[in-house]
């Protein structure tokens, strides 16, 4: 459509197909919830006992903020008149306007299959928790958080076009499900570093810890003098700063809470200082805390 019709196209039948669409997709996410937990729960051997069922329609034509879901859907038509006043070409404005739908599509239905799961195993007075499960390909962050346990009411929190699943288990299928470091092992050397970048992949292959290595990039920042440090885990009960404690705490003015004087090093800081050397490489590492 024309971009200076952007906004009437989508208040109009455009609109109106895209929003029937995405409501399509929610009903299709939540339909098979109840099923989905039932099934879990039967495998397990703990039978089924649901003292509810799934309303289904409930969650179609609604964001997960609460928000009407038409009202979701109008924002990629913001982003694209406001690209078009910063003077954006038509095709690349459009185009981060699509980008924006789709983005904002999948996500809410990934989120809708997550919130009818949740309300079945509410349901479900059998289920008492479940675990997040990571399909790859995934970010560290959602990696590091593979196999995670949860209460059955409890959320978890996630991303834009995170694909993370709930799987209701008991506490023995829950053992064998994959942890950070079976997902790590199934990657690809060059799917590692993509998702951890050069440096962490290669300190994870070393035995550095998986949640040190995504962590650390939180608070990472890069010195005066070009060295890659982080603050992360450097308060006092931080397991970098335990590491590190030989060389004190101080408080910077503003800041809330010590650290510890020396700066912690970034994993990749540590191995380009070690010039190739494996057993400083392994020594760096346990200093900064991301081996033991």
């Amino acid at each position: 459509m024309p971009p200076d019709r952007i906004f009437s196209a989508l208040q109009g039948e455009t609109g109106r197909l895209i929003l029937n669409a995405v409501i399509a997709g929610q009903l299709s996410a939540a339909q098979g919830a109840q099923a989905f937990v039932t099934g879990a729960m039967l495998a397990q051997g703990a039978g089924v006992a649901a003292e509810a069922t799934l309303n289904a329609g409930a969650l179609a034509g609604m964001a997960m903020d609460g928000r009407p879901l038409a009202t979701l859907l109008y924002v990629p038509a913001v982003t694209t008149a406001q690209a078009l006043q910063a003077g954006l070409p038509a095709d690349v404005a459009l185009t981060r306007g699509m980008a924006q739908m789709g983005m904002l599509v999948g996500t809410t239905i990934q989120d809708t299959a997550r919130t009818a799961t949740q309300v079945a195993m509410t349901a479900e007075p059998k289920c008492v928790s479940y675990v997040r499960v990571v399909k790859l390909p995934a970010c560290g962050r959602c990696i590091l958080l593979a196999g995670r346990q949860y209460s059955y009411s409890e959320g978890f929190k996630r991303h834009p076009k995170c694909d993370c699943g709930m799987e209701p288990m008991s506490d023995e299928e829950w053992r064998k499900s994959a942890s950070p470091e079976d997902l790590f092992k199934a990657m690809t050397p060059e799917e590692r570093r993509k998702r951890f970048g050069t440096a962490g992949a290669d300190a994870i292959e070393q035995g550095a810890d998986i949640g040190q290595v995504v962590n650390a990039r939180r608070g990472m920042a890069t010195t005066s003098t070009g060295k890659k440090v982080t603050t992360e885990g450097t308060t006092k009960r931080g397991i970098g700063a335990k590491a590190l404690k030989d060389a004190g705490f101080a408080k910077t003015p503003g800041q809330r809470y010590e650290r510890v004087r020396e700066a912690r090093l970034m994993p990749e800081q540590i191995l380009k200082n070690a010039h190739g050397n494996r057993e400083l490489q392994i020594a760096l590492l346990k200093k900064h805390g991301f081996i033991t």
